[in-house]
């Protein structure tokens, strides 16, 4: 069975956009008790710094913490040093922190010389501390055998299918091919695919391999957002 996950992208210090759009995530699960909530009630974040991408968006999580929210977080760092707000994100309560390999792998973003693999195992290190999930995300245009090693040091994979940041971008086709790719590779991953998801890329998605959906606009956007999310859910 697909699992469909809600996304949140809003205005850096938009706090109320966070808050309206927690309160139509958590309605997706309104006919399930609190604590099967805590089993399947997912949402997912996008935190931006600006500097890995081109925008910033809302990404306190001292005030995620105070939401007080039933739906497990599943955080995505688009950030160029996640190591330096891991932490945050962990006390918060996220249950699974997504960084991207680009974010540490490749010297064009980063001004000193920790290694690759050091960086990398400070994050795996700071999940298992805190008993959540890392998960590796590739950009669009990543071979995904460039990062074959870290992939194969995780249970669970994002192939993102936009450019990192921004919402409402459309789905690039091509990485369709990455997602058969890494469903070969690891039969048993997680595989969720990011970015300009509806119902009918959704499907494209899930034949290819993928096992876990990401949508933003088509749920939130939606005149019935239950509706849309149900429709994700049936694929």
């Amino acid at each position: 069975m697909v699992t469909v996950i809600p996304a949140i992208n809003c205005p850096d210090r938009d706090l109320e956009c966070v808050r309206e759009k927690v309160r139509v995530a958590e309605s997706l699960f309104s006919d399930l008790p609190r604590g099967v909530i805590r089993e399947e009630g997912w949402v997912h974040l996008d935190v931006t710094d600006a500097r890995f991408t081109f925008n910033k968006t809302w990404g306190n999580a001292r005030d995620w913490r105070e939401l007080d929210t039933a739906l497990n977080l599943e955080v995505h760092l688009m950030v160029e040093e996640p190591e330096k707000i891991i932490e945050d994100w962990l006390r918060a309560g996220a249950r699974r922190v997504i960084v991207h390999f680009e974010s540490f792998h490749g010297g064009a973003l980063r001004h000193h010389k920790t290694a690759p693999q050091d960086i990398f195992r400070v994050l795996l290190e700071a999940c298992a501390a805190h008993r959540a999930e890392l998960m590796l995300a590739l950009n669009p245009e990543t071979p995904p055998e460039n990062a074959l090693t870290y992939c194969g040091a995780v249970k669970a994979i994002q192939v993102l299918a936009v450019h990192p940041g921004l919402a409402e971008q459309k789905f690039m086709p091509f990485v369709l091919e990455k997602i058969k790719f890494l469903r070969r590779q690891f039969p048993d991953a997680t595989i969720e695919v990011d970015g300009g998801v509806d119902a009918e890329i959704g499907k494209r998605a899930v034949k290819a391999g993928a096992n876990v959906l990401v949508s933003a606009s088509y749920i939130f956007e939606s005149e019935e957002p239950t509706r849309a999310y149900q429709e994700l859910k049936r694929i």
